[in-house]
């Protein structure tokens, strides 16, 4: 399998043999038939696609993406994608926009850049749009290649950075619609999720440590960001936030028992030190452990 690396602009549109028109910032659409195989694409560079047929599989990790017509995938310097040709479509389709984390140097959206969680989503995470907002989603496009037409002056840099905030802030709102309308796939995953942190708290703490949001994330085969969010929307409470009652709740069955040991409490909850679960237990409900047990 051979490997790609996209460390630039210029690297990109020279693999599809597109204009280089500034050498930070790129929109391609790909309609013409191009010859595509198995591959490793390691990404130094921001890049979204619009993917408008089934051209190819990526996968982020081990996990496939819930990947269709009319979808978004996202990739961020430092990540890595394995990409498939699909053989029931010869011609893939696609747009894109690429930049350079470059181009954001200096501006309030490089000092943002990590609100838009959505680069660090991975299996089964893809953004599906529906009509009208792939309409909104091509909008900005245009108006960012129109830009990138018209001769760079002083200007150029401010409105395409604007246009591409634009479109991410929009990507935002789209994913807060796609956890709405799955609400029921999401139900599925919070009751897992609360299910396994029951089993957890009781059976696995005291050997494998406190539990995490990135442990859970795994278990249903979903980023930690992705994961988080849909806790969030469908709950109304952080992923962390909600281990974290779990916990006091089981902290405070456990005091109640007069044999055990405020070590031992602490123990038995996954944390490797009692001192811990004291600051962890008085941040949570005002008190330490020894006053709640003797209040």
């Amino acid at each position: 399998m051979k490997e790609i690396t996209i460390n630039s602009v210029q690297e990109f549109n020279d693999m599809y043999g597109i204009e280089t028109l500034h050498p930070l910032v790129s929109v391609a659409r790909v309609t013409e038939p191009k010859a595509l195989d198995e591959c490793l694409v390691h990404y130094g560079v921001y890049a979204l696609y619009l993917k408008e047929n089934k051209g190819c599989i990526l996968s982020y990790g081990r996990t496939p993406y819930d990947f269709d017509e009319m979808t978004v995938t996202s990739f961020a310097p430092g990540q890595t994608v394995h990409v498939e040709p699909n053989p029931a479509v010869p011609i893939p389709v696609w747009t894109a926009l690429v930049f350079h984390p470059d181009f954001l140097k200096r501006t309030a959206l490089g000092r943002q850049m990590s609100r838009y969680e959505f680069f660090d989503y991975s299996s089964s995470e893809a953004l599906h749009l529906s009509t009208a907002e792939v309409e909104v989603f091509r909008g900005v496009l245009a108006m960012i290649s129109q830009e990138l037409q018209h001769p760079i002056d002083k200007h150029t840099r401010e409105l395409i950075v604007s246009n591409i905030e634009l479109l991410l802030n929009y990507c935002l709102r789209f994913y807060d619609r796609q956890f709405i309308t799955r609400e029921e796939i999401n139900h599925s995953v919070v009751k897992k999720f609360e299910m396994l942190l029951k089993d957890y708290i009781l059976s696995e703490a005291s050997q494998k440590g406190l539990p995490t949001v990135a442990y859970f994330a795994e278990k249903c085969c979903l980023s930690t960001p992705y994961f988080g969010e849909l806790v969030k929307v469908e709950t109304g409470s952080k992923a962390q936030d909600i281990i974290a009652d779990r916990l006091m709740d089981r902290a405070k069955e456990l005091l109640e028992k007069p044999t055990l040991s405020i070590s031992q409490v602490a123990m038995e909850l996954g944390f490797a030190y009692p001192q811990h679960f004291t600051r962890f237990f008085k941040r949570h409900s005002g008190v330490t452990p020894g006053e709640w047990r003797t209040a």
